[in-house]
């Protein structure tokens, strides 16, 4: 076969993914260059570039959302006059535990749950905001632009290689075939979110991650409904626990009033839980027809539906986030406060020191890794590595249940984040799921179209669209588990756990066959990290597919 000819472009920093993490990032390093950031001083003329597998700025953002301003008020002092797009600030916060029929009222709102000065926003408006801020400071923004793999020279980072376009199902050049980009740069930052692919192999690659607890993962799911006048007040913040999950397994629901009559609904599923049959998307449907959730939403109408995976391993499955040439930051890196069920002002801060640490190595003249080890001290010195370090033993607490979890978090919060031990052990999330019990089936799920709604309605809300005659990005590396070992040992639980239909066992000649509906794919991720046996790896696919949200 020939060697194809691709295109090179050199930057000096390259940030991957454009989320709140690598947007602050390339804005704080644009004002740096434009000597605005006070204390920091510019290394220079350099070249800065963004690249997203996203078609825009904010077509792949999606999370609860509330924000913390605390980070986006130092990266942009005055966002308020710059028309940044806050829904609300939080008004009130009610904490509820929710049984079958009933909803009783927390009478505190624990610390960590009151929201006090923060706002209501969607993410994705946010993400296309900030993606707007970079206009003038002399940073490229390139959208449908995914990172497929990492440039090396020995082991040291020094790029990325964008994703092929216009190949079809086989992997054979189209007509309008456009081979990726190699992007080389001096320092590549990556910010892909949970479970980043890159981001995957760098840790692999380099063993990062040694010494760490295993990664644990939540999967949020999440619709957005323009609803009746009157029905939830902008900044009026609902969180639950209980129903419909059992004690076993931790997650909770949330309401968010936003603005123009709309709610922000959803509910966040731990990845950790043992029935093959547990499905996140039927867990969020049921959770709408509790009285207490369905008289806020009925009579409504749904705008907009999507799902992400959220990493809660916390403090200790931090990995190392700095290797040659090369910074993790946000959601990647697992920078994320599962207490305080926030993630976007710490990923913001760190990519912010990143901005920071990288114009000084730059400056230097030394990308290595001793010296850009200077960013993963700065993240633990800085207030977010003291709110991280505070809240070290959240997730694991729950591992042995929800009333056990309570009174682990209860003991934590008066003793610093250590609880019982300084460091509580966890399990991977894959690893908790229990084989299938004699004669056990999925129980049946109905929707009735109006509040609940089926996978396929909802992955139609969230406008997915991908190019169908392109390779599966939904790697299985062997197809014959699927029908053989896991039918029998877990029922196929890719059929439950996707949380918009991608996977399904088929009939065909041969007997029941795993058929995978790739253009549905939201880009969550939950695949690639609760499979049982590990062997469903999630890669890019062509740029600028997957979802378009609007308002999450």
């Amino acid at each position: 076969m020939t060697e194809i000819q691709r295109e090179t472009l050199e930057v000096d920093v390259l940030f991957v993914g454009a989320g709140p993490a690598c947007l602050a990032g390339a804005i704080r390093m644009g004002r740096i260059l434009k000597g605005q950031v006070p204390g920091v001083a510019s290394p220079g003329d350099l070249s800065i570039m963004v690249i997203e597998k996203g078609a825009e700025a904010g077509s792949h953002s999606i999370s609860g959302a509330i924000l913390d301003p605390k980070a986006l008020a130092e990266l942009i002092p005055d966002f308020r006059d710059r028309g940044a797009p806050l829904e609300s600030p939080v008004g009130d916060d009610d904490l509820y535990y929710l049984t079958r029929r009933r909803a009783l009222r927390s009478p505190i709102t624990p610390p960590p749950l009151r929201n006090h000065g923060c706002f209501i926003v969607s993410l994705g408006k946010l993400t296309r905001w900030m993606g707007e801020q970079l206009e003038g400071l002399g940073v490229d923004l390139i959208p449908g632009f995914p990172g497929s793999e990492l440039l090396y020279e020995d082991d040291r980072v020094v790029g990325v290689r964008t994703g092929d376009k216009g190949l079809d199902r086989e992997g054979k050049p189209k007509s309008n075939f456009e081979p990726g980009v190699d992007i080389r740069a001096k320092v590549t930052v990556l910010g892909e979110g949970a479970r980043g692919s890159l981001t995957k192999q760098l840790v692999a690659r380099h063993h990062l991650d040694a010494g760490c607890n295993p990664q644990v993962y939540t999967t949020g799911v999440k619709e957005v409904w323009e609803v009746p006048e009157g029905r939830l007040r902008p900044g009026s913040v609902v969180h639950t626990l209980g129903f419909p999950l059992d004690a076993k397994t931790f997650g909770g629901g949330f309401l968010y009033g936003m603005a123009d009559n709309h709610i922000s609904a959803g509910f966040v599923t731990d990845l950790g839980y043992e029935d093959p049959h547990t499905d996140p998307h039927s867990v969020f449907q049921q959770f709408k027809t509790h009285p207490l959730v369905a008289r806020f939403l009925e009579g409504g109408r749904v705008v907009s539906y999507g799902a992400k995976a959220i990493p809660e391993g916390g403090y200790w499955s931090i990995p190392q986030l700095y290797v040659d040439g090369c910074l993790i930051a946000g959601d990647s890196g697992s920078l994320l406060n599962a207490q305080r069920l926030k993630g976007i002002h710490t990923a913001m801060k760190s990519g912010m020191i990143a901005a920071d640490v990288v114009a000084g190595c730059l400056a230097a003249g030394d990308s290595s890794a001793a010296r850009l080890k200077e960013y993963q001290d700065r993240i633990k010195s800085s207030w977010m590595g003291r709110e991280l370090w505070n809240v070290r033993n959240f997730h694991q607490a729950f591992d042995g249940g929800l009333w056990s979890g309570l009174v682990h978090s209860a003991l934590q919060m008066a003793t610093g984040g250590r609880g019982v031990r300084n460091r509580y052990p966890t399990v991977a999330s894959h690893e908790r799921m229990r084989r299938l019990r004699p004669g056990e089936k999925p129980p049946g799920r109905a929707f009735d179209g109006k509040l609940t709604f089926d996978k396929l309605t909802d992955v139609y809300f969230s406008g997915t669209k991908h190019e169908e005659n392109q390779p599966c990005h939904l790697v299985v590396a062997d197809v014959d588990i699927c029908h053989t070992r896991c039918t029998e040992e877990y029922g196929n639980p890719c059929q439950h756990f996707c949380p918009a239909s991608v996977y399904e066992m088929a009939e065909t000649d041969e007997g029941l066959r795993l058929r995978i509906n790739a253009s549905n794919c939201v880009h969550c991720k939950t695949c690639d990290i609760k499979d049982p046996y590990g062997i469903i790896n999630w890669v890019t696919p062509e740029g600028g597919g997957g979802p378009a949200y609007v308002s999450l």
